[in-house]
């Protein structure tokens, strides 16, 4: 006996998962109609696009705020995806607010990714870590300064950063958290800018 699809529950899944129609209501039928199974046949299916998500362009997302109760740290962050139904998903918008507020409460954040630290920065940093290791056996040097660099990255740049709110984010870092709405929604997911203001910086 098959199972009879209603439009409404393909519509609850395409909200969850910001999946395409006919993959929702694919994903429905052999699951027998439970959206709990379908959610997971989805993201098992998505996780394969991952990869390919990654170079689509991005034209649709939003721009959200946090400004801290004090009225002395104020942010601005830019996300963005594919089209205009994941840019009103409740979870795409929930992400870019939690961006905000981490980023409100991340003073040194400058970069969103390792590749847009300059090139003479991470030279920099390097030379103060070998200077600081010099006093070890030459044979660990190289991973003392790896782990340092690996530790300066994880404070400098966005997207190496674990969220602030840890217990609500189960301690996953931002891009881990990017990858998860990605995967979910079946978009390309980007961040692409952002902006902090300080009283007194």
């Amino acid at each position: 006996m098959s199972t009879t699809i209603s439009a409404a529950d393909v519509k609850a899944l395409r909200e969850k998962t910001g999946a395409g129609m006919m993959d929702c209501k694919n994903a429905l039928v052999e699951s027998e109609g439970d959206i709990d199974k379908a959610t997971e046949l989805l993201r098992v299916k998505m996780g394969n696009k991952l990869g390919k998500l990654a170079g689509r362009e991005t034209s649709e997302g939003t721009v959200q705020s946090y400004v801290h109760a004090t009225g002395k740290v104020g942010v601005l962050v830019q996300v963005e995806c594919n089209t205009d139904f994941v840019a009103k998903n409740e979870d795409f918008i929930e992400f870019a607010k939690d961006l905000a507020l981490h980023i409100a409460a991340s003073p040194a954040t400058k970069y969103i990714t390792e590749d847009e630290v300059p090139q003479e920065d991470k030279d920099r940093e390097i030379r103060v870590f070998e200077e600081l290791a010099a006093d070890k056996p030459e044979n660990v040097r190289p991973r003392i300064v790896e782990g340092q660099l690996k530790k300066w990255f994880s404070e400098v740049v966005l997207l190496d950063q674990e969220h602030v709110n840890g217990d609500k984010h189960d301690g996953k870092t931002i891009e881990q958290l990017r990858g998860d709405l990605s995967a979910k929604t079946g978009e390309n997911v980007v961040v692409k800018r952002f902006v902090r203001f300080a009283v007194g910086e």
